[in-house]
């Protein structure tokens, strides 16, 4: 009898969250919210951008009025930069923050982080990625030096857990059926570090004279 297996679901996302030159002084207290809020901080590091920066960084803004006078203030002083991650991290970080418009904010969003730490609408303390994919474009701005894998979800998740988790555990298991060793799950962790199909291969053989060079 053939035993159904639940889908897999893989909910972890990455976003990007800024804490803006104007509330840098209140790092530690934000940083204490967005732990106590389920968050992981994969990365962080502080920095100063050039206006430069600051208008490649909000290219998508390009045009509109305020935006000069956004890259003035984000190029400012330092700023604070971290990759977090934790399921739907994009949404619940945009949840979080609460409207752009920090006057806005204190009304309809009194606990929100911007109507907390922002002063105004351009002042508003805080950034958010607006999506998953400009989470990445963003990521990759800030931390240039990071290889970021983008995570799969949904049907992208399931996807490579068929392509490549399942099979190689499938042969895992029947070979541990087969060899009923005493510590079964020594020998299976063992097993897959040994036949790990993304294990490093040497394009050529090394003698052992060459070995010893």
């Amino acid at each position: 009898m053939e035993v159904l297996m639940p889908e897999p679901q893989i909910y972890v996302e990455r976003t990007l969250a800024i804490i803006k030159p104007d509330v840098i002084d209140k790092e530690e207290e934000i940083e204490d919210v967005i732990l106590r809020s389920g968050f992981c901080i994969l990365q962080k590091r502080k920095l100063q951008l050039s206006p430069e920066q600051c208008s490649n960084f909000y290219a998508e803004q390009f045009g509109k009025m305020f935006f000069p006078n956004l890259t003035a203030y984000m190029s400012s002083g330092p700023i604070v930069a971290m990759v977090l991650a934790r399921n739907c991290a994009v949404s619940y970080w945009k949840e979080m923050l609460g409207p752009s418009n920090s006057l806005r904010a204190r009304i309809t969003h009194p606990h929100s982080l911007r109507a907390l730490y922002g002063t105004d609408e351009l002042r508003n303390g805080l950034h958010g990625s607006v999506s998953t994919s400009s989470a990445e474009k963003e990521i990759r701005f800030i931390f240039p030096e990071a290889i970021l894998e983008p995570l799969p979800t949904g049907q992208r998740a399931r996807d490579y857990l068929n392509l490549y988790v399942k099979p190689t555990l499938l042969a895992g298991l029947t070979a541990l059926c087969k060899e009923k060793p005493a510590e079964p799950m020594i020998w299976l962790a063992d097993w897959l570090i040994e036949h790990n199909p993304n294990k490093p291969k040497l394009q050529y053989h090394v003698s052992q004279q060459e070995h010893q060079q």
